[in-house]
């Protein structure tokens, strides 16, 4: 037999053997491959549970971790006290007055934070008024930190209502702040139902009677007849919250919730809180 055919056949021969071992090692990497796919769906179905070992380095904080999955709201309410979210907003809107310009946030990082939940330290009943925009008055706070109720004259309605017992009690934010501003339409306008008998057409009537109380109460008791209803809508309103919600109430008598009223100067960017509203 010529060297050339004992050439091919040990070349045939040594590829069969690597064609063995070929298969030795996919079979070896083909469990490896199904373990890792039904591995995946776990991650994808809970994108933080790789990076949690890192967040709670410590195993003090296990149980924090546990209760946070149990409940993601749950982690975060012990995070500020009502007299430590009052002082937070004071400062924001401090440095609001003193430079707007630098109230700026980072929202594409923030919005990642926030997509397995929200912990808002405060609530914020405020007028729809495009001049008024909480986040930006109290400091430019970024997305995930006020829990924010808008309608024309802040008026407390069942919807804000029960939005507010929603963010004390399940969000566990521990501020509630009713917020009314100078200049303010909604107002105006049920002043001038009050001194003029002036009637308003469609839904804005409705809209304004809430209000209506407060102007007749302040009438011809001050030259600023819209300014002072401005500031007793807003004490009204963060009374009525204690008085008509017992879920708010006990959160209060508790010591866990604080509410106070506060009225927005649009030409300063001013906040005047209004801590004793009884």
């Amino acid at each position: 037999m010529c060297l050339d055919c004992d050439n091919q056949r040990l070349n045939r021969r040594n590829l069969m053997k690597l064609a063995g071992i070929g298969l030795a090692a996919s079979t070896v990497a083909l469990p490896a491959l199904a373990s890792d796919k039904k591995a995946a769906p776990a991650a994808a179905a809970d994108p933080h549970a790789a990076e949690a070992p890192a967040a709670h380095a410590s195993t003090a904080e296990a149980p924090a971790a546990e209760a946070h999955a149990a409940d993601p709201h749950a982690a975060e309410a012990p995070a500020l006290s009502p007299k430590q979210a009052l002082a937070k907003l004071k400062e924001g809107n401090r440095r609001f007055v003193e430079d707007a310009n630098a109230c700026a946030a980072d929202l594409a990082q923030r919005r990642e934070e926030l997509a397995g939940g929200q912990h808002p330290w405060a609530i914020v009943l405020t007028c729809s008024d495009s001049r008024v925009t909480p986040e930006l008055i109290f400091g430019g706070v970024t997305l995930g930190e006020l829990f924010v109720i808008r309608n024309a004259g802040n008026v407390l309605d069942t919807g804000a209502l029960g939005t507010i017992e929603y963010g004390a009690e399940h969000l566990h934010a521990p501020l509630i702040v009713v917020m009314g501003h100078k200049k303010c339409g909604a107002v105006s306008a049920a002043c001038d139902v009050v001194k003029k008998g002036v009637e308003l057409e469609g839904s804005i009537g409705k809209m304004v009677q809430p209000i209506l109380p407060v102007a007749l109460a302040a009438l011809f008791k001050s030259e600023d007849f819209v300014g002072q209803t401005v500031r007793n809508n807003a004490v009204s309103g963060a009374k009525r919250i204690a008085e008509e919600s017992h879920i708010v109430s006990h959160l209060v008598d508790e010591g866990h919730v604080k509410i106070v009223a506060a009225v927005y100067d649009i030409t300063t960017g001013e906040v005047e809180f209004i801590d004793k509203i009884s």
